[in-house]
């Protein structure tokens, strides 16, 4: 009986988990409908000029060190080094043993980058002009590359570090950081006038919603596996 409340607890858990992803899902394809009217333009501009110094629209608010400092923080969510952050996950996970773990997060990371650049060529969203652009980009604007994949792998990494630290406030921290460099990610793309507000939010939307999924998946999973064992021995 005991077990089965357990098994209950842990459907509805998931039911409710799930109920959430198709929240973030929707609100993610509201908002692509919003851009692709041009509703959030206005709004998108708006934030952008306010970011800019008003006497020299090429500098950004703030000491005149802040440029610098967003030159390094953006570097976060770049490709060579999420790239690095994946390997360093990946090699850990097989270490582990964990290595169904370790394809998942791989191919998740994979598969977030193709979708990422599939989005962008079918919405082909023109990059800002209202300010000038800090930092050289080609490709479309919507949604934004660094802060889907920076939520993809830094949220990814919290959720694997809270599981094999002790202690609630660990896990916290764990968690807390990993959501703050995916928010200075897409806030320094927004100040580099590289991304419209409404690209970097339509990113975080799609990268929580992919980390959220590969961990459910990959949780799942390992609990099939661990009742096998079980009823093995």
């Amino acid at each position: 009986m005991q077990r089965l409340r357990r098994l209950e607890r842990a459907e509805l858990k998931l039911l409710f988990i799930g109920l959430g992803l198709c929240a973030v899902l929707f609100l993610f394809i509201r908002l692509a409908s919003e851009v692709m009217e041009g509703d959030t333009l206005a709004f998108d501009e708006q934030i952008l000029r306010s970011l800019r110094n008003a006497v020299d629209p090429g500098r950004p608010i703030g000491p005149t060190w802040v440029e610098g400092v967003l030159f390094d923080i953006t570097a976060l969510g770049s490709p060579v080094v999420l790239g690095l952050v994946v390997l360093v996950i990946t090699g850990y996970l097989l270490l582990e043993a964990r290595y169904v773990t370790a394809a998942i997060v791989l191919a998740t990371s994979i598969s977030g980058e193709i979708l990422n650049e599939t989005l962008k060529i079918f919405f082909e969203r023109p990059r800002p002009t209202v300010v000038p652009h800090l930092r050289d980009v080609v490709t479309a604007s919507f949604p934004s590359g660094h802060a889907m994949e920076s939520a993809i792998i830094y949220l990814t990494l919290g959720a694997l570090l809270m599981r094999v630290v002790e202690g609630r406030i660990t896990k916290i921290y764990c968690m807390a950081m990993a959501m703050l460099l995916t928010l200075l990610v897409g806030v320094s793309r927004v100040f580099l006038g590289v991304h419209y507000p409404s690209d970097v939010l339509g990113g975080w939307m799609l990268g929580f919603f992919w980390a959220a999924v590969t961990l459910l998946a990959t949780r799942r999973f390992e609990r099939t596996v661990d009742q096998e064992r079980e009823h093995a021995e």
